[in-house]
């Protein structure tokens, strides 16, 4: 009975419930230690030095981004050889040395007319500038005269003083005619504000040219890769692959010969439009009979190289050389390469480059005034190649692989 009582007393007791275990406390993160610090430290010093260093390094970062460009050029001509059985050093060095042979042979045929003609335009330059100069003055009466009078004028309401005698100007007393033959003194400094102009933009454009023996020596150092490139550009491209993650090398891969083919596609498409620039404004020059036609051709060709700019640094020249016989010459020069020009952005530009470069117009402005304006004449130079180069990148690393959608690159083509 006993037993039986303890057993219901047992069974009348209320059961506990059963509590989950306690969860865990969160982790708290390891603090820095000592030796974690120091390395954070070196990393953010030594991304400091770097930058510090491409800074102060970016001229010879963009020769060697000129040598790769030129160096791509002539890899695409040793593959032409190598059909042939020649050696891909020897290749290379062959159209490079063919290349400046072409340049020297020409070099030496026209150099007496052209040095005659750069002598001549030269002399010409402020010549047109003062006949600039006079018609400005015979047309003072008309809107453009009463544009730069503008801030001349007396205070309305107020008679005009009369002027005293400066330099460029006519005394109080002067007759009307000989006033009129003198040039005010705004024009009068026409030529020497146009003078001093020019010289500040050449001093900003060209400041990387301190010497004949740096321009020599950056000439050699391109030549140089170009010729390396183009012997084994494989073994360059193996090197950066490399530095890449195994998972990621296809995809690097990839990466690397759609900008490899861009680039050689723009400097194949940049040289045939610059001569053929060259030839077309030569032949209309001639027709015009523009003095020095030439080397205003030549000048046009070679400034072809920077795009939007160059056109306007080649044409002014051509514009002061019509002035010297006429302002209708002048207006027809003007013409001229004006529907060059145009010719040659929705014509040529676009049948050259139909499966290649694919820059939007205000993005190539954009960067070539912001490359322009950090690293002068040099960033101008290499400023489209590098935005058409990482166009490419930014396309396929982060539009496809990123955003997910899909783009059309060289590859496609």
């Amino acid at each position: 009975m006993l037993l039986i009582s303890a057993m219901e007393v047992e069974t009348r007791r209320p059961i506990a419930p059963v509590r989950p275990p306690p969860a865990p406390a969160p982790e708290r993160s390891a603090a820095w230690r000592s030796s974690d610090i120091l390395r954070a430290a070196a990393l953010v010093l030594g991304l400091y030095l770097l930058v510090r260093l491409l800074w102060v390094a970016y001229p010879l970062l963009f020769l060697s981004f000129l040598g790769l460009l030129f160096g791509l050029a002539v890899a695409s001509g040793v593959d032409h050889l190598e059909r042939f059985r020649i050696p891909r050093g020897v290749g290379a060095a062959l159209i490079v040395l063919g290349f400046l042979g072409v340049l020297t042979g020409l070099g030496f045929l026209v150099a007496p007319r052209l040095q005659e003609q750069a002598v001549e335009l030269r002399a010409a330059v402020p010549q047109a500038a003062d006949k600039v100069e006079a018609w400005i003055g015979r047309h003072k009466d008309g809107f453009l005269g009463q544009m730069m009078q503008l801030d001349t004028q007396a205070p309305s309401g107020k008679a005009p003083s009369p002027p005293a005698s400066a330099p460029g100007q006519a005394p109080p007393d002067t007759p009307p005619a000989q006033a009129e033959s003198q040039p005010s003194g705004q024009l009068a400094k026409l030529p020497d504000t146009l003078s001093g102009q020019l010289g500040a933009l050449t001093r900003y454009l060209f400041s990387f040219l301190s010497s004949t023996i740096s321009v020599l020596a950056g000439i050699v150092f391109i030549l140089f890769m170009a010729i390396y490139i183009g012997a084994s550009p494989d073994f360059y491209r193996r090197g950066l692959l490399h530095l890449v993650p195994r998972r990621a090398r296809p995809r690097a891969r990839e990466v690397l010969t759609a900008v490899s083919l861009t680039l050689r596609r723009w400097l194949l498409s940049q040289l045939i439009a610059m001569a053929v620039i060259a030839v077309v404004i030569f032949i209309v020059l001639s027709l015009l009979h523009v003095r020095a036609a030439l080397a205003l051709a030549i000048l046009a060709g070679l400034f072809e190289f920077i795009p939007m700019l160059g056109p306007i640094l080649s044409g002014a020249p051509a514009v002061a050389m019509g002035f010297l016989d006429s302002p209708q010459k002048a207006l027809f020069v003007l013409i001229a390469y004006t529907l060059i020009q145009f010719f040659e952005n929705h014509v040529l530009i676009p049948l050259l480059m139909k499966e290649g470069l694919d820059l939007p117009p205000v993005v190539t402005l954009l960067g070539l005034a912001l490359m322009s304006l950090v690293f002068g004449f040099l960033g101008m130079l290499v400023a489209v190649p590098f935005l058409a180069a990482v166009m490419v990148a930014v396309k396929l690393l982060y539009v496809e692989d990123v955003v997910g959608d899909e783009v059309e690159t060289v590859l496609d083509a």
